[in-house]
């Protein structure tokens, strides 16, 4: 497969919270990811099924690989599990980390396992803030401009999300 813009979304909300997107973020390098830019850090109300959990601090990374899909997602999921994310909890439990795949160039793919481009994407700020600090005009494959998303979400207030500084 040609190598591919990647972006991934980083999240954590137990413990050392810097440390452990720090920590993701090194062993994805170290697992063959060339990581090109790093957002700030994003910290977010909980979303979801479970709100009565700690804030959330999140950040994206922009990375190229000549992984497929579900290969990369093995590669994300195998980092969730060495720094010893839990699985077999409801969706959207307090975490040590998550790492989602968000876009990956003009892939759409679908499987069991995996949707491309991610869900989510255009419903969470957690997920566009840092997605456009590090490219202000990134779209999806259809056209969808996320900084559209991002003004359609700021309208309809919520989702509260405040930039805490460099996580590198």
């Amino acid at each position: 497969m040609p190598e591919r813009t990647v972006y991934l979304g980083l999240g954590s909300n137990i413990g050392d919270r810097h440390g452990y997107l720090r920590d993701a973020i090194r062993r994805l390098e170290a697992k063959g990811l060339v990581v090109e830019a790093i957002s700030s850090a994003w910290e977010t109300e909980p979303v979801g099924e479970i709100l009565d959990q700690p804030d959330f601090l999140n950040a994206a990374i922009r990375v190229r690989t000549d992984l497929e899909p579900e290969g990369l997602l093995d590669v994300l999921k195998a980092v969730e599990a060495e720094i010893g994310r839990e699985t077999g909890l409801p969706r959207h439990s307090p975490r040590v980390i998550d790492v989602d795949l968000l876009l990956m160039g003009d892939l759409e793919f679908e499987s069991d396992r995996l949707k491309l481009p991610h869900r989510e994407t255009t419903s969470r700020r957690f997920v566009l803030a840092p997605l456009l600090e590090l490219d202000p005009d990134l779209a999806l494959p259809d056209g969808t401009r996320l900084a559209e998303a991002m003004a359609a979400l700021e309208a309809e207030g919520g989702q509260d999300i405040r930039q805490t500084g460099p996580l590198a």
